[in-house]
């Protein structure tokens, strides 16, 4: 480990753990401790590690073809492309690698559906506490100095508010003409599991309808299952102009998505944006396999039901001891807020076999894999339970 911190930049603060294999919810360590994944690589393997279906689907496709370019067609492109579309409520894709990358195209959607109209300093309204990635687009997007700090200038055109405030949006709108565009998260992630009210992304419909501007839905971390739904956004009944996908698609293998409909569908057109990896082969095989798993598993449906689970046994146990400031779920993204800093937790449960990270300095968040069972869910419970008692609060 210390040889390796030598050719590495330093830009993780890296626990002193390194994990060898995984199965299911479980991960292995070099001393081959188990733990119980409740992070799945923020969002990220959402089937759990070593899915015997990704594991085949990887191993064929690398035996044809993994890579051309977007300069020649490629058909599983083109059936997730439409499978996405489908669920979505979307018309057209745009594949890319990351989150990130996805977010920086609903910018660039949004910048150009813009100018397309003459305007020629569009702006876009962005939530205070979010995240949105760390190129320099996504970045700028994201709320909180932390993050920008040492990166400026910052991309300009960005107008932000408070998160589940349609207010604060309605004043912006009558004191600027150039506005074209609202982006945001269905539910805050690393912003510690924020949940709006129900009516939110409604009224920002409405809005947007009114003015003719783009609502832009990043669901990179609570897509695909994750909420209990598909998408975070289809709790409230909407349908968006653009979202933005990754994480849970490739259960591991880099892909991320722009997905768009009606006027924002056609603003890019060849030469406009591009990606040298984006929908490979190798990616899309898998993104494909992942969405049929997660179907025929009804993960949506274990999602919803361990997420009530969860929610009542983590109300049952900690709820009532005076450190606990809230407990946020909805499906299996879960939140725990304390009244004190608690980063050390995190350190804590790997002590305990359980991996879980701590955003925002005081609030515990899970993401476990959408396969979890009550069993798993109960150790998961017991652990926190106690470690946070271990904590000294007055």
């Amino acid at each position: 480990m210390d040889i390796m911190k030598n050719y590495l930049m330093d830009t993780y603060n890296r626990k002193n753990v390194s994990f060898t294999k995984g199965k299911g919810v479980y991960l292995w360590d070099t001393d081959d401790n188990k733990y119980l994944d409740a992070l799945c690589g923020l969002a990220v393997t959402s089937l759990g590690h070593s899915d015997p279906d990704i594991s085949y689907v990887i191993s064929k496709q690398s035996e044809t073809l993994i890579h051309t370019s977007n300069a020649f067609m490629i058909q599983q492109q083109e059936q997730l492309g439409e499978k996405l579309c489908k669920l979505s409520g979307m018309q057209s894709a745009f594949f890319c690698n990351s989150g990130a990358e996805a977010v920086e195209a609903s910018i660039k959607i949004a910048r150009k559906y813009g100018n397309d109209k003459k305007i020629n300093n569009p702006k876009i309204i962005v939530m205070e506490n979010s995240f949105h990635g760390r190129t320099m687009a996504a970045l700028s997007a994201t709320g909180g100095g932390k993050a920008h700090k040492g990166f400026h200038p910052l991309l300009d055109g960005l107008l932000r508010v408070p998160y589940n405030d349609v207010d604060a949006i309605k004043i912006l709108s009558k004191k600027h003409k150039d506005i074209v565009a609202i982006l945001l998260e269905p539910i805050q992630g690393e912003g510690g599991i924020i949940i709006p009210d129900r009516s939110y992304l409604k009224e920002l419909r409405i809005i947007c309808d009114k003015f003719k501007w783009l609502l832009m839905i990043d669901e990179v971390q609570s897509g695909f299952c994750r909420t209990g739904k598909w998408f975070g956004f289809q709790h409230s009944s909407i349908i968006p102009d653009v979202i933005s996908v990754a994480k849970a698609l490739g259960n591991g293998v880099p892909i991320g998505a722009c997905l768009a409909s009606n006027d924002a569908a056609k603003v890019l057109v060849p030469g406009s944006h591009g990606s040298t990896f984006g929908g490979n082969f190798l990616s899309t095989s898998v993104g494909l396999e992942v969405l049929n798993i997660m179907k025929k598993k009804s993960l949506c449906k274990n999602a919803r039901d361990m997420g009530v689970y969860l929610e009542s046994e983590l109300n049952k146990k900690l709820a009532h001891l005076d450190i606990i400031k809230e407990i946020r779920c909805i499906g299996l993204m879960i939140g725990i807020e304390l009244k004190v800093n608690c980063m050390h937790l995190a350190q804590n449960a790997l002590e305990n076999r359980l991996v879980i990270n701590v955003t925002k300095e005081n609030t515990i968040r899970m993401l476990p894999p959408l396969i979890l069972n009550k069993e798993q869910a109960d150790v998961i419970v017991t652990t926190l339970e106690k470690i946070i008692g271990e904590i000294k609060y007055e």
